[in-house]
């Protein structure tokens, strides 16, 4: 909805990468209009791709992620079934390829873009994010895969010599550049070689991996190994698997936004699977439950929104961000699973009491706080008493 006032004065000129007509696009384009500015303009991921995007001078350019888009994921992993799982690396290595030239594109035309291009790249690699994570303090789930300087995980023999030398149990094992839970693995071991993995992957007769809106298990070491073995060459991250905080009997999560470095939006998501993803059958639950449920084990949920806010500080150039919180049984200590570059999907949910974002959604959050940059006052002259050279 349009302000009444018409296009504000002086608003600025947006632009947004993005595939026309997806549901992230049309709900930033709804924020622009509601805020009373000039209609965003849309570059298609396509003309990006191509080398055909084109900028304008004073344009404040938004990148959204090229999902949604069987052309756009063609180009990006070289494969006609957007389902298939296999090709997360070849995915981030042309996407990632994309963002310096775009960023040149933009800088060219006297155009300014709103997050670093090269954080956007460390968020889509989750062995780079947890190293750095882990650099600055922020609690996460132990890894043997960690940053930039760990060995490759080629294989299930080497994903289980990996386990033992840790001492882990139970892990988690996701391709380091997947996203939505494509491709993640929830893997047990125990005595006498017994194996199991929880996982929405679905497994074709002629061994292709394909994503599935039905979480299974594979019981057996060589189904398990199958499928590692499958994953391995699009790079693997390892991490403990934290058994997590029940809410009603489910596990639960958080997913917290975090703009301009204040946690502004967080959903809880429950889920009777290791893997509490909407889509995947997981649930919406009740944040009040949650924070009475902190209260009760003697802690604050502050406190959890302030690790998701120093999760955020890690990267300083990227102006909003998903955070998943892993809440560990007994709601007393938090992790960081995640944090994703856009993390900002969550139709209808308006900001928490307290943030700024009140009666705003994420996208209506994010504008407002492009809108507070451009109208910040200029900084006061410095009082150092030294003079500029």
């Amino acid at each position: 909805m349009t302000s009444a006032a018409g296009p504000r004065p002086g608003g600025p000129r947006l632009a947004v990468v993005g595939n026309p007509g997806s549901r992230r696009v049309r709900f930033f384009l709804d924020a622009v209009a509601a805020a009373g500015l000039p209609a965003a303009r849309v570059v298609p991921w396509l003309d990006v791709l191509r080398g055909t995007a084109g900028f304008r001078p004073g344009e404040t350019v938004r990148v959204d992620t090229p999902g949604e888009d069987p052309e756009v994921d063609r180009l990006l992993r070289s494969a006609d079934d957007p389902t298939r799982v296999e090709g997360s690396r070849r995915w981030y290595e042309a996407f990632t390829g994309a963002l310096p030239e775009l960023a040149a594109r933009v800088a060219a035309a006297g155009a300014a873009l709103v997050d670093d291009p090269a954080e956007t790249a460390v968020l889509f690699d989750k062995r780079l994010t947890h190293g750095r994570l882990r650099a600055a303090g922020v609690p996460v789930p132990d890894s043997p895969t960690s940053g930039p300087d760990t060995p490759p995980v080629r294989g299930w023999a080497e994903l289980r010599a990996l386990m033992a030398g840790a001492g882990l149990a139970r892990v988690f094992v996701k391709p380091a550049h997947g996203s939505s839970a494509s491709g993640v693995l929830a893997v047990e071991t125990a005595g006498a070689g017994r194996v199991q993995a929880t996982t929405s992957v679905e497994r074709a007769p002629d061994g292709c991996l394909f994503n599935s809106l039905r979480v299974r298990r594979y019981r057996t070491e060589a189904e398990v190994a199958a499928l590692v073995d499958a994953l391995a060459p699009d790079r693997l991250h390892v991490e403990r698997w934290i058994p997590k905080a029940a809410l009603d009997g489910r596990a639960a999560d958080l997913r917290v936004v975090v703009v301009d470095g204040r946690a502004t939006h967080a959903v809880v998501r429950t889920s009777r699977s290791p893997m509490t993803n909407l889509h995947l059958g997981g649930a919406r639950g009740d944040l009040s439950a949650v924070r009475a449920a902190i209260g009760a084990a003697g802690g604050r949920f502050a406190d959890a929104l302030d690790v998701c806010e120093r999760a955020a500080a890690v990267f300083p150039g990227t102006r909003c961000v998903g955070v998943d919180l892993l809440p560990a049984a007994g709601w007393r200590r938090f992790a960081v699973g995640e944090v994703n570059a856009f993390g900002d999907l969550l139709p209808g949910l308006t900001g928490l009491p307290g943030s700024g974002a009140e009666g705003r959604d994420t996208y209506a959050a994010q504008v407002a706080a492009l809108l507070r940059t451009r109208t910040a006052p200029p900084p006061p002259p410095s009082t150092t008493g030294t003079s500029a050279p």
